[in-house]
């Protein structure tokens, strides 16, 4: 069974459904308003506990009942709590999130107590760091404490997974140096490379932009269209599977934690393990909310077979 650590945040999501999005200055109704549990973070490493992967989370929550809302639902899904802890006097991660009924949506992020994750939490956890398979962060709590679990990680020869979101148009080049794979989707690839993504012409220039920046494997989550592979062995394309989407929130979580928890630790059958995060991802669309929509391990199996 592999095992991964995620670092990162974790919210509650409140979504307001609407038709579409509003213009500026423009005010429209919703059609519905759900609350869920969600963040990066928490996302994948439900994704991660749902492919199968033995999984631990590193965050940090409010003193408020929505606090224990999270921690409940991460351990439901089978994720480890153990380095999950509250701050005292600071509220949970919130996100609002406006979803029209293509499916797409936008996000406002009130960071709250995920910001209150420290170095001393890694340093607790070092002795997890260092003997788990793989490390995933995002950029929802502070970039030093990923970097010093980061740093942590490749000293002890595991496997690190930046997901650069929301997006900074300067990496730290010492964090880079420890991240043996990126995982922007095309916008956050643009804005970190200045390079806008129109084309597979473009997506290779990224790659080869992030490539330049110090990270070896490159995958660049393409909405509809796929994702993008780009390794020393890779460079290809990999087509999304046609699904009629309902909701994409949390479909590039679901992506990313399949894909840590598919992959071999030498990385040789990345594309592999590409194809079935994006299996995972097609299902995860087609389902309301974040981690209500993530498959199980099962589900992908099955979907695979049947195509």
């Amino acid at each position: 069974m592999k095992k991964i650590v995620v670092i990162g945040s974790s919210n509650v999501d409140t979504t307001l459904h609407v038709k579409d999005f509003p213009k500026p200055g423009e005010t429209i109704n919703a059609t519905e308003i759900t609350t869920a549990a969600g963040g990066k973070g928490a996302n994948q490493a439900i994704a991660a506990a749902k492919s199968g992967a033995e999984t631990y989370f590193i965050n940090r929550v409010g003193e408020d009942s929505e606090g224990g809302y999270i921690t409940h639902q991460l351990k439901s899904y089978g994720v480890d709590t153990t380095y999950v802890q509250t701050t005292m006097g600071v509220k949970t991660g919130h996100a609002y999130i406006t979803l029209n009924e293509a499916g797409q949506n936008n996000i406002v992020i009130d960071h709250g107590a995920n910001y209150e994750l420290t170095v001393e939490d890694i340093k607790a956890a070092g002795d997890l760091i260092k003997s788990w398979d793989c490390i995933i962060a995002q950029f929802e709590t502070p970039i030093e404490v990923t970097t010093a679990a980061f740093k942590m990680a490749k000293k002890a020869g595991k496997i690190t997974i930046l997901n650069p979101a929301p997006a900074v148009e300067e990496i730290p080049e010492e964090l880079l140096k420890y991240t043996d794979i990126i995982t922007p989707n095309e916008t956050e690839s643009a804005k970190i490379t200045g390079i806008q993504i129109k084309d597979k012409s473009s997506l290779a220039a990224n790659a080869e932009k992030l490539h330049l920046l110090g990270v070896k494997n490159v995958v660049i989550t393409y909405g509809d269209k796929g994702s993008y592979i780009s390794t020393k062995d890779i460079e290809t394309l990999i087509p999304a599977y046609k699904v009629e989407a309902t909701d994409t929130t949390g479909a590039g979580d679901t992506f990313i934690g399949y894909l840590a928890s598919n992959l071999n630790e030498d990385l040789s059958n990345f594309e592999d393990a590409a194809k079935i995060a994006s299996r995972a991802s097609s299902i995860a669309v087609q389902r309301l909310g974040a981690q209500p929509s993530i498959p199980t391990a099962q589900e992908v199996e099955q979907a695979m077979e049947d195509e």
